[in-house]
């Protein structure tokens, strides 16, 4: 046999051991085992090996802090699509909240029940101090009817009703309640009664709780109420109401109530909000506001205590035109060309045996929508994807996405996606390759 032929048998037969050995496949491999240790298809994106981060816009370096006049303890100022802090004075300080608490009563009994409901006084409900509706035990009410009463009065019998009719009693109510928050991220706030009654309780493993909120975490509680709940339409509409007549369902009794949350007419775009006050909590209030697009929340806690009862509106007004004046709405904008990624075991695009696969990335093509920005203030985009994908991989897989974000809070997400197929190595496709290199070596 001639030098040329056995070096023609040689040379295809060691490729052919080479690349399969590379490629970790044996000649008698089933189909199954050459699919990606990861399940292929099925588990897109196949591999999540170390997740990276790639910057692609900078931040705009922070201005000069704003100090605005308030009389409040705490205070805060937030958009209520992101929860981001716009302005915040102790705004992490835990403190008691009165009747502000009434806004997670009225949100979890329009979650958990019907208005249309009946609720008979008890004698514990009947009991509460003032401000109260003042009805007897065994006296029957429309549940609907007692919402009004408890958030536009500030009924503390009210609340009771409405607890003990959705869960039994106070302590299960308050439980929902706590739970409701925890759901929400208000991880410094701690629900004891309905009604916002100063109290005190000793919680599982000793620990002494008071009722109490911060100033953050009942701005969340309240963009959750005003916007967030499938039931934030009928919220709106019972505490946005200015006055409201009721009867008992036996006749006995007509009630009148009038809402006392007077910042509803003192700027254009309040929508809701709620007032409270105990000798230990001081004057509170909450509100939502909403302009030109633009979601705000002002929360207020210890905003001074009597005869100081209208610094409530004075620090309401403070806040709300410094968000009005200071934050805009800006376009979300998708940054430029994104960086394709390895593909794992996938056929290059020039289809070489030492090449690399690489794979094109898209991101989604769906509206971003806009931040609420202040002048300086730039969003920045990160891309956050993995350090590879395993082929084999189909065009629109979602492999990633990009974070929208403002300081350490997210404004959004989108998805990002490959821009094209990558196919798979496999056995017959190395088959090919030493074939064609075998012809190609041999002219």
């Amino acid at each position: 046999m001639s030098t040329t032929i056995i070096r023609r048998r040689l040379i295809p037969a060691v490729l052919f051991s080479v690349i399969l050995s590379s490629l970790h496949i044996q000649p008698n491999a089933s189909a199954a085992s050459l699919l990606p240790a990861s399940g292929g298809r099925e588990s897109a994106p196949s591999v999540y090996a170390a997740e990276s981060s790639l910057s692609l816009v900078s931040s705009a370096s922070q201005e000069e802090e704003v100090q605005l006049k308030l009389n409040a303890q705490s205070a805060v100022l937030i958009d209520a699509e992101t929860g981001r802090v716009l302005y915040g004075k102790n705004e992490k300080a835990v403190r008691p909240m009165a009747s502000t608490t009434k806004i997670m009563t009225c949100i979890l009994v329009l979650e958990n029940g019907n208005p249309e409901d009946e609720i008979v006084v008890s004698s514990y409900a009947a009991g509460q101090p003032k401000v109260h509706l003042g009805a007897p035990a065994g006296r029957r009410f429309r549940v609907g009817d007692l919402l009004y009463s408890l958030m536009l009065e500030s009924h503390n019998d009210s609340a009771v009703m409405l607890a003990e009719y959705v869960a039994g009693d106070v302590k299960t109510f308050a439980n929902m309640m706590n739970q409701k928050a925890g759901e929400l991220g208000c991880e410094d706030t701690w629900f004891i009664t309905p009604n916002g009654l100063d109290a005190k309780e000793t919680a599982e493993g000793g620990e002494e709780k008071i009722h109490s909120t911060t100033a953050r975490d009942l701005a969340v509680i309240m963009s959750y109420c005003a916007w967030k709940s499938p039931k934030s339409k009928e919220f709106l509409e019972i505490t946005g109401t200015q006055n409201y007549y009721f009867t008992d369902l036996d006749g006995k009794g007509s009630y009148s109530c009038v809402n006392h949350n007077a910042f509803l007419n003192m700027m254009d775009g309040v929508l809701s909000g709620k007032t409270g006050f105990t000798g230990g909590a001081g004057y509170s209030y909450v509100a939502a506001m909403e302009e030109g697009g633009r979601r705000y929340v002002v929360a207020l806690l210890g905003c001074g205590w009597p005869p100081h009862k209208t610094y409530k509106w004075t620090d309401a007004q403070t806040l709300y035109r410094y968000g009005l004046e200071e934050y805009h709405k800006e376009e979300l904008k998708r940054p430029g060309r994104l960086e394709g990624i390895p593909v794992k075991g996938g056929i290059p695009e020039d289809g070489s045996i030492d090449g690399q696969a690489v794979l094109e990335l898209t991101a989604g093509q769906g509206e971003r929508g806009e931040a609420l920005v202040k002048e300086g203030e730039q969003v920045e985009v990160t891309a956050a994807l993995p350090e590879y994908v395993a082929a084999p991989v189909e065009r629109g897989q979602a492999v990633g996405k990009l974070i929208y974000s403002l300081g350490d809070t997210t404004i959004c997400t989108e998805p990002v996606y490959a821009a094209e197929d990558v196919k798979a190595i496999d056995y017959q496709w190395c088959v090919r390759r030493v074939v064609e290199m075998f012809y190609c070596h041999g002219r």
